[in-house]
């Protein structure tokens, strides 16, 4: 039985991370603490240095070690990555089994599925545990599973970019 609640912010659109930590701060605002743990990405040094300043009340966590984007590793460095990513899914699933935050981020989850880096399963089993904690969930593509299991989902797209 899930418990908790779960938005997901999804899209070719740019805005994704964006509209969630948005959330984040309203939430950080309000007493709660929120983790934000991102898959996939790039290292963004401005919006990691942004996001670190809001610490302790919005913790950041990244288990990528490598700079660039997964989308733009080869086939070796992704098979190298992959470990990664799976630690990160395990601490996240820690997290919510301990209850150790109000409001868990996993930014770029759904490309996890994408890649064939984590089942519907895996992502499930997270929701399992939420143990009351409001779960964000980002990524392009959203499959009918997952959709079946938000609460609210959001589709931003682009409508037009100079």
């Amino acid at each position: 039985m899930m418990e908790g609640k779960l938005q997901i912010y999804c899209g070719t659109g740019k805005g994704k991370t964006t509209a969630a930590l948005g959330q984040a701060i309203k939430e950080a605002s309000r007493g709660k603490s929120v983790f934000v743990v991102q898959f996939l990405k790039g290292r963004q040094p401005e919006e990691i240095g942004f996001i670190q300043r809001l610490e302790p009340e919005i913790k950041l966590f990244r288990f990528q070690r490598r700079e660039v984007a997964y989308e733009d590793l080869s086939p070796q460095e992704r098979e190298e990555e992959d470990p990664n990513m799976k630690n990160g899914l395990a601490f996240a699933r820690k997290v919510l089994a301990t209850g150790e935050c109000d409001v868990l981020i996993l930014d770029e989850i759904l490309g996890l599925i994408e890649y064939g880096v984590a089942s519907h399963e895996d992502i499930r089993a997270l929701l399992d545990v939420a143990n009351g904690t409001e779960l964000i969930f980002t990524g392009i593509h959203l499959c009918p599973e997952v959709m079946d299991w938000a609460d609210s989902v959001y589709q931003i797209t682009t409508l037009k970019e100079s």
